[in-house]
C-alpha cells in the first residue's frame, strides 16, 4: 500500500495485521481521490474507523490542512501514528483513541471531508451518519465505503446520498448537503 500522489508520493504505508481491518484497495482509493480531487486542498478531514490511516494520509499528502484520525483499536492507532511519522505528516494530524460514537458526540471539530470505512454489515453507517452530519461544514462531502448489498440511508439531515460508485462488491457512497450550492 502506497501513497498515490502529493508530498508523500510513493511512501509505503504499513497495515494492521489480522482480519479485523481490511485496507481500502489501491483501485478504490484512486477512484475516491478522483471524485474529490478539487475538494482536498485546504480541507479539514476526518478519517473515521481509520485502520492504517491511508485515506487521511492520502488527503494530507494532497494538501489537506489537517486530518483527525479516529479508531478504537490500539493497534490501528499505533499503525496510523507510525504511517504519519514515515510520511512526515504527523504535524498536520491528530490521532484519537476513541470509538466513533464517543468522538462524534464530544468533538467540537467540524469537517470538510469525512471518510467512513466501518466494519461491513454491522449497521454502523446508519448509526454514525446522523451524528456525523452535525459535524460537517455546509459544503462538506461524506464518503462511505461499504459492501454493495449493505443498506444505507438516502438522506441524513441535510445531507443527501449524491452518488454511488461500485467496484466489485465494494461501494463508495457520497453524501452532500442538499441545501448547499455544491450539489
Amino acid at each position: 500500500m502506497k501513497v498515490i500522489t502529493g508530498q508523500a508520493r510513493g511512501r509505503i504505508l504499513i497495515t494492521v495485521d489480522g482480519l479485523d481491518v481490511r485496507p481500502t484497495t489501491q483501485k478504490v482509493k484512486e477512484a475516491v481521490f478522483s471524485i474529490i480531487q478539487f475538494d482536498v486542498p485546504y480541507a479539514k478531514v476526518l478519517d473515521l474507523f481509520c485502520g492504517s490511516g491511508q485515506m487521511g494520509i492520502e488527503a494530507l499528502s494532497r494538501d489537506a490542512d489537517f486530518c483527525v484520525f479516529v479508531d478504537s483499536s490500539k493497534k490501528s492507532q499505533e499503525v496510523t501514528k507510525q504511517n504519519l511519522v514515515n510520511t512526515n505528516l504527523l504535524k498536520k494530524a491528530r490521532v484519537v483513541a476513541m470509538d466513533y460514537k464517543s468522538f462524534l458526540t464530544t468533538t467540537k471539530d467540524t469537517f470538510d471531508i469525512a471518510f467512513l470505512d466501518p466494519p461491513y454489515n454491522k449497521g454502523i453507517l446508519p448509526e454514525a451518519l446522523p451524528l456525523l452530519v452535525q459535524k460537517m461544514n455546509d459544503s462538506g462531502i461524506i464518503l462511505c465505503e461499504h459492501e454493495d448489498n449493505e443498506e444505507i440511508p438516502t438522506q441524513v439531515g441535510n445531507f443527501k446520498l449524491f452518488r454511488q460508485y461500485h467496484y466489485g462488491r465494494i461501494c463508495i457512497s457520497t453524501y452532500k448537503n442538499c441545501d448547499a450550492e455544491n450539489i
